[in-house]
This record gives C-alpha cells, sequence and structure tokens, in this order.
C-alpha cells in the first residue's frame, strides 16, 4: 500500500503561502514599491515627449472613456479612463485619468510612458516607469 509523504505543512498554511505568491504577483497588496517617488517638477529625458502628449490630450479634452484616439501623426493613442492611485503616491482626494504618451497602431501594445491628470486641478503628472515614479509637469 502507497502511503503519500507529508511535507510538514497543513493545507491552510499551503494555501495561505500560495495566495499570497498570487496577491504579490498580480499587485492587489496595494504596497508602494521601495524605491517609489514623487517629484515637484520634470527635467528627465521624455519629459518633453509628456507635455506634447498632455496637450494633445489636451485639446481632445482629457477624455475620460478608455479606448483609442486619433493622434495628430496618423496613428493612435490609448487613454485607460480612471486612475485610482491605489499606491496613494499622488496627493489623496482627487479624481485622476490615466493616458499613454506615445501612439502606435491601433491596438498595439501598451509601454510604460503614463500620464496622469487631476481632473479638479488640472495637474498633471509624468510616470516613465507604469506609476512606480511620478514626475509634475
Amino acid at each position: 500500500m502507497h502511503t503519500p509523504q507529508r511535507s510538514g505543512r497543513s493545507w491552510p498554511v499551503r494555501l495561505t503561502v500560495v495566495l499570497t505568491a498570487f496577491v504579490s504577483l498580480i499587485g492587489l497588496a496595494g504596497i508602494t514599491p521601495a524605491n517609489a517617488s514623487v517629484y515637484n517638477s520634470c527635467t528627465i529625458s521624455r519629459c518633453s515627449d509628456a507635455r506634447s502628449a498632455s496637450s494633445t490630450w489636451a485639446s481632445k479634452g482629457y477624455p475620460t472613456s478608455s479606448g483609442w484616439y486619433s493622434w495628430p501623426d496618423g496613428r493612435y493613442n490609448y487613454t485607460g479612463g480612471r486612475f485610482y492611485n491605489r499606491e496613494g503616491q499622488l496627493p489623496s482626494g482627487a479624481t485622476y485619468y490615466e493616458y499613454d504618451v506615445y501612439s502606435r497602431a491601433r491596438g498595439a501594445a501598451r509601454d510604460a510612458y503614463r500620464i496622469v491628470v487631476n481632473r479638479s486641478t488640472g495637474v498633471v503628472w509624468f510616470s516613465p516607469n507604469h506609476y512606480t515614479d511620478f514626475y509634475r509637469l
């Protein structure tokens, strides 16, 4: 008769380990990365691209519906709609929307470059690394 070997861990402990790993992989933990930063100005490379994208999105009224929008270069750009500031890096109590910086073919994969707009104040933030760091434009 075959007897299953025990690993020394009960199933609730294994379940906890698996769920903890899963939550950390999909980002539900809501923990701000240790190296995350918010800056009051933007002097890094690509800030001018972010300002240009912000100007184009502003000319479109900063749309609040997620989707593809035509862009001046004949390609498209995407807005994901509402940005919930789950990590709490930006000032709380505001309604934010997120927009891609770089245009591309409609339906193409998105990159990490985003601008986030505070709809109440009009303040625009640039994130060159998908919401790890924010630079005020």
